[in-house]
């Protein structure tokens, strides 16, 4: 039997600059499934991403999807994209099974916490405070070097590694301190300065409106301390002081001690974010 995708509509061109196509998953020309295909600028106009993917269910545990990624990544080398890029939820077994057969590799997951009850208290030593206008210039130059270079160790090029952090930076903070539904604070220990927060309003989930955790860091030689627990605690403040119960973040694969810290502190994955260079 022969497993093929065919288009259901023209190819579709996005507000943000994507192209995007759906396609029936066909067995023999008989329809067993759509997938969903498009470029992901975020990353590069050399990126594609799986957008969705669903075989029906007699049709199940025969390999369909596979074949049917297997196709859409040609697809997507067609288009140009030298990288494919895919989300899917922790608890979906099927389709973390197809993503590791295909040889995908983790790049990061999105993490999410409902917040209820009070503002949970600092600890006695430490206290946040807003971000100076001179603290901001500096956590901006560095910030952006910085991020920059977390996508560049995941695979993406450099200069578009660079161009998304600028750009994802000057988007979210274009009037800087003053920028309405941004926080910037500094957490304070024994009056020197050992991390900071970066927190904004955003959707988290979907059709739901949260905060979100954009940067937080402590100082390199105040690491294993306990501020990086102390500055998620500041978040947490911070979101419910704004009226928003939910606090959602991002963290790249292989940070081991983040991941640990979020999920004692009651965040759990949303998605997992995987990728795979298209050879």
């Amino acid at each position: 039997m022969t497993t093929t995708l065919r288009p259901t509509a023209p190819l579709q061109h996005e507000a943000d600059g994507a192209q995007s196509r759906t396609y029936e998953v066909c067995v023999n020309s008989r329809p067993v499934g759509t997938i969903e295909i498009a470029t992901h600028p975020a990353l590069g106009t050399a990126a594609g991403t799986i957008r969705s993917l669903s075989i029906d269910e007699r049709d199940r545990r025969r390999g369909r999807g596979t074949v049917a990624a297997l196709a859409a990544e040609e697809v997507l080398r067609g288009w140009g994209c030298t990288q494919v890029q895919v989300s899917v939820p922790p608890d979906a077994t099927a389709a973390t099974r197809l993503v590791t057969v295909l040889g995908y590799t983790e790049r990061s997951r999105n993490m999410l916490k409902e917040l209820t009850g009070r503002p949970p208290a600092l600890p006695p030593d430490v206290q946040g405070r807003p971000m100076s206008e001179a603290e901001f210039q500096r956590w901006l130059a560095s910030g952006i070097e910085t991020y920059a270079q977390s996508w560049a160790d995941r695979g993406v090029p450099r200069d578009r590694a660079r161009a998304k952090a600028q750009a994802d930076h000057r988007d979210l903070l274009p009037e800087g301190l003053a920028t309405q539904g941004t926080w910037l604070s500094v957490l304070v220990h024994e009056g020197a300065a050992v991390g900071h927060l970066l927190v904004g309003r955003r959707e988290v989930r979907p059709g739901e409106q949260g905060a979100y955790v954009y940067d937080v860091e402590v100082v390199e030689s105040r690491r294993a301390q306990g501020h990086g627990r102390s500055l998620m605690l500041l978040a947490e403040r911070v979101a419910l002081d704004a009226g928003l119960p939910l606090l959602g973040l991002h963290v790249f694969a292989g940070n081991a001690p983040a991941i640990g810290l979020y999920e004692s502190l009651g965040y759990r994955t949303t998605t997992v974010n995987s990728f795979k260079q298209l050879l």
